[in-house]
């Protein structure tokens, strides 16, 4: 595996339009990937491969309707722990990788230690989550929730 510390401008034009295209579907053959690319079929798996190796492309995998596997309520949580050391951001983190209704867990700077992705079913859902797991997790002081109304922009492709 390559430096993490790589950068796009190690990418050449044919690497960064794979990379565009599979990011948009990924799902799309060798072939077609290939004839958008203008390169061979044996040359765009190459190319490929030697992504995947380099560590730009992380994973394959298909995107899920919530809505048909009754999640459909999004909720974004606000964290604020009662200490902010190693030790407690650790084992909140550790404790946030368990659960798999966290879809999201980042340390952020501001009013909040860490914001929470998470899907649900409803409002009830959530409120039985909140009662028995969110607050009973490792350090943590205090919570605030935030019902998402409307997803405007969810899970867009980088723009690089």
């Amino acid at each position: 595996m390559k430096d993490p510390a790589t950068t796009t401008d190690d990418l050449d034009r044919v690497d960064r339009r794979i990379l565009k295209l599979l990011q948009t579907d990924g799902r799309i053959s060798n072939a077609e990937l290939a004839a958008r690319t203008h390169t061979s079929a044996a040359t765009c798996h190459r190319r490929v491969q030697r992504l995947i190796a380099d560590g730009y492309l992380l994973n394959f995998r298909g995107q899920v309707a919530p809505s048909k596997v009754e999640r459909g309520t999004l909720v974004i949580v606000g964290v604020v722990l009662d200490r902010s050391t190693p030790e407690s951001f650790g084992a909140f983190e550790a404790a946030a990788r368990k659960m798999p209704f966290i879809l999201d867990c980042h340390l952020v700077a501001g009013d909040f230690d860490y914001f929470l992705k998470i899907r649900i079913r409803d409002i009830a859902d959530f409120n039985k989550l909140h009662g028995e797991r969110l607050i009973a997790m490792p350090g943590v002081r205090q919570t605030r929730t935030f019902f998402v109304m409307k997803e405007v922009v969810d899970n867009a492709p980088l723009d690089f």
